[in-house]
């Protein structure tokens, strides 16, 4: 049976090729027949001086076109988006993993419009807006082709930064011409989906300012006006709009209803989504089927989608260049180190300096397994990657999303056990304890200065007032606070590092022989000294 509204719509499409076919055809019809007409010595004559003519009318019909496509149809403006129908994009719901509620939330969206007629029945309207927010790589384009494709209506991506030029309108005419191919493909198809990525582009507060800003404001005032201005047609065109930033940058205008009707907030998946991603990647290549998924998940706290397929294609590289056939849980593990802590290269360094880095990285990992109440350690390392000599890689047991005061003071112990290590095994400190220091005041300082945890109890953010507001005696109670915070951590950890002696030498020592030891091997340390120390204080 044909469809008449896809017919029509391709006969709008394509008016003028079938205009100048048609003429084309009448225009040699015409042609013979003349010459049918003419004498045998007229009709040579013609027929010699054709090819000329037709050569001519080309050299002429290219200038004309040329000029034609540059400066009467976009010129700058022009627009090379083709759509991609529904099953073009071939990516399905059950692809899309890790973000439940977000899925749960769009599936919403896949039903209403498959059932937009009914809706129309009983005077719904369609939604016109949908706004993807949150971290890059959690899959907000993904979501964007599954929805399309379970809808099965056209899809036209197009990323905010092709709106920008330098030349002002220009923004705006392309924004025209996208939404002008999108209702006409809606016409045909029932429904249409745009799907504009990196929305903050042109979707920020606008300014209003004749110092600059103008082409940005024009492209976003023609998205609006597109979005819902007065048109003579109601047409199914479904925008999608995904972004990094945060909601508060989005000009008002955008977000009000009848334009984003719906906010997705997709955030990075929790501990079953992370499963579940493993899963699915490790698919894709040959892998040990005896991984523990669940033990690679909980190493990768606050990994998204993306970060773990990267890291299962990283593996799978490992796995090549060693000689495997599988990727197995030794090249994932040194995957994730290498995602997060950089390639591995080789140092040449004295045996002083090698120890004192080995005190060093002793130290952080002793008081990070005794006194953070949040966070295992993963590895322990002095091989040096990217800037740092050594490294105690560790990750939290969990999601966290705030930090309590004992998790914060336990973060400054971390730092400070570096420098602690070194003081107790060498009596001097090293220049590698600047980062420590820095991540450790800056912990202090907020702490008193905006969290209101410090020791006397000064409540309030203070890094909101303009330095010239706050008296210089609020300043150095503050900086006391500060300091005395810091000392308190410091006292903490010199003490447990005193007590823990032989426990700091003996992983000095395993570092100095090892470079690196796993989880299990650091576990394995811990349990064998406090058994020893159960006996000794047993006798």
């Amino acid at each position: 049976m044909i469809n008449w509204r896809i017919v029509k719509m391709h006969f709008i499409n394509h008016w003028v090729k079938i205009l100048i076919i048609s003429i084309a055809i009448l225009l040699v019809a015409v042609t013979i027949y003349a010459l049918s007409t003419l004498e045998s010595f007229h009709r040579q004559i013609m027929i010699v001086q054709m090819p000329v003519s037709i050569l001519i009318a080309g050299i002429h019909a290219t200038i004309f076109i040329f000029m034609y496509l540059t400066f009467l149809r976009g010129g700058f403006a022009k627009l090379d988006k083709a759509p991609i129908k529904g099953k073009g994009v071939n990516i399905h719901w059950d692809d899309v993993i890790g973000i439940d509620e977000a899925k749960l939330e769009a599936w919403e969206v896949v039903q209403l419009i498959k059932d937009r007629h009914q809706l129309h029945k009983i005077g719904g309207k369609i939604i016109r807006g949908l706004l993807f927010i949150g971290p890059a790589g959690c899959g907000k384009t993904y979501l964007a082709k599954a929805v399309a494709t379970e809808a099965g209506i056209p899809f036209i991506s197009m990323s905010g930064s092709e709106f920008v030029e330098v030349f002002v309108g220009v923004g705006a005419a392309r924004v025209r011409k996208l939404f002008a191919r999108a209702r006409n493909l809606a016409y045909g198809h029932g429904g249409c989906i745009v799907f504009l990525d990196e929305l903050d582009a042109i979707g920020r507060s606008r300014t209003f300012s004749f110092m600059g800003g103008q082409e940005t404001n024009s492209t976003q005032n023609q998205l609006l006006v597109e979005l819902d201005g007065l048109k003579d047609k109601s047409h199914n065109v479904i925008v999608i709009g995904a972004t990094n930033a945060a909601e508060s940058t989005l000009d008002s205008a955008l977000l009000r209803p009848g334009r984003f009707d719906r906010k997705i907030y997709i955030d990075r998946p929790s501990l079953e989504g992370r499963e579940k991603v493993f899963s699915y990647y490790l698919k894709t290549v040959k892998s040990d089927p005896n991984i523990d998924v669940g033990r690679l998940a909980r190493k990768c706290v606050y990994k998204t989608p993306a970060d773990i397929q990267n890291i299962v294609k990283e593996a799978a590289l490992i796995a090549m260049r060693y000689g495997k056939d599988t990727v197995t849980h030794k090249e994932i593990s040194e995957a994730i180190e290498r995602v997060d802590m950089g390639i591995k290269h080789k140092r040449t360094m004295s045996g002083g300096e090698r120890r004192m880095v080995a005190s060093h990285e002793s130290g952080h990992l002793i008081v990070m397994y005794r006194l953070h109440p949040t966070d295992d350690v993963f590895k322990a390392s002095i091989v040096s990657r990217r800037e740092t000599l050594g490294i105690v890689y560790s990750q939290p047991r969990e999601e966290y999303f705030t930090s309590s005061r004992n998790r914060i003071l336990a973060n400054i112990k971390v730092s400070l056990g570096g420098y602690v290590a070194e003081k107790l095994c060498f009596g001097v400190t090293s220049d590698g304890v600047a980062t420590d220091f820095k991540q450790a005041m800056n912990h202090a300082h907020n702490m008193v200065w905006k969290y209101g945890m410090g020791p006397e109890g000064l409540l309030g953010d203070y890094t909101s007032i303009p330095p010239s507001q706050i008296s210089e005696t609020t300043k150095d109670k503050l900086n006391s606070e500060t300091n005395k915070i810091f000392q308190l951590c410091y006292a903490e950890v010199e003490e447990l590092l005193n007590k823990e002696s032989i426990l700091l030498n003996r992983f000095v020592d395993e570092l100095l022989k090892k470079e690196e030891l796993e989880y299990d091997e650091i576990e394995t340390i811990f349990r064998e000294y406090d058994k020893e120390d159960v006996k000794n204080f047993k006798a």
